[in-house]
């Protein structure tokens, strides 16, 4: 982490999926200030880079996950040399309760579709498959501070390898009973594209820095926003999203691990 607070990194693209905040692009007004937030379902997505065996196969957590991921890409370009940071607090819950409840009744018969879908790294695997990548990927998970920790991997993987990733955080609400014990208010996706970041690397959505630090984690400057901030572990970017929307440089603290936490200082 301290060579990570030597370095700064170039945002170079970014994607957004959430209620009344579809795509970056059309939420960068509410997330400015400049226009009020309205909530809005999101209607069913079609991941438009996977072929048709696959988008059948896609769940509901994957396609979360592809909306922000086809967000950010829409604007950089191909995607097959990117490297990959997949986050997710929790991965597909909806596949999970569904195996659980296959295994509690006679017979015993899990679905196949369901079985190849199980696996946390799913998503990660669908996006390889969407871009004919071979570059390398990372899942992870780290509860409610899987942005931060997603984060944190992306630029630790974007300073090694000295080139731009690809960070793709995600969670979808879990169906009872499980949403008793993990009561995520909505589904929700966050993408960045980063890369290391010198004087002449262009970042057209500014620049950030990490470094470790105490204290409470940051909250939305916009009140209408706080709800969904706190009802997803994707959605604890938007105080850094905030802060990129409205061109202001300013630092955010994000929730990392115990009482350990991350400044993020963003420049234009």
């Amino acid at each position: 982490m301290n060579a990570l607070a030597r370095s700064s990194y170039a945002i170079k693209a970014v994607g957004l999926a959430a209620p009344g905040l579809a795509g970056w692009a059309a939420s960068m007004p509410v997330l400015s200030g400049a226009a009020p937030y309205v909530f809005s379902a999101e209607t069913p997505y079609a991941p438009t880079l996977l072929p048709p065996n696959e988008r059948r196969r896609a769940t509901a957590a994957v396609r979360q996950a592809f909306r922000a991921a086809e967000d950010a890409i829409g604007g950089a370009g191909g995607a097959r040399d990117l490297a990959s940071v997949f986050a997710s607090s929790d991965a597909d819950m909806a596949v999970l309760h569904r195996i659980c409840a296959a295994l509690a009744q006679e017979p015993r018969i899990i679905s196949p579709t369901d079985f190849h879908n199980s696996v946390h790294n799913a998503a990660s695997g669908y996006w390889s498959i969407a871009v004919q990548s071979m570059a390398v990927t990372t899942t992870l998970s780290a509860y409610d501070a899987s942005f931060t920790a997603g984060l944190i991997e992306a630029a630790a993987l974007a300073r090694d390898r000295a080139g731009d990733v690809l960070l793709v955080a995600y969670d979808a609400s879990a169906p009872p009973p499980l949403s008793v014990k993990r009561p995520l208010a909505l589904s929700a996706g966050v993408a960045l594209i980063l890369g290391p970041a010198d004087g002449a690397t262009a970042a057209p959505f500014g620049r950030i820095a990490l470094e470790l630090a105490s204290g409470g984690e940051s909250q939305c400057a916009l009140p209408a926003l706080e709800g969904l901030r706190s009802g997803n572990p994707a959605l604890r970017a938007l105080p850094l999203l905030e802060l990129m929307a409205a061109r202001r440089a300013a630092s955010v603290t994000l929730r990392a691990s115990g009482a350990l936490h991350v400044t993020v200082r963003w420049t234009p």
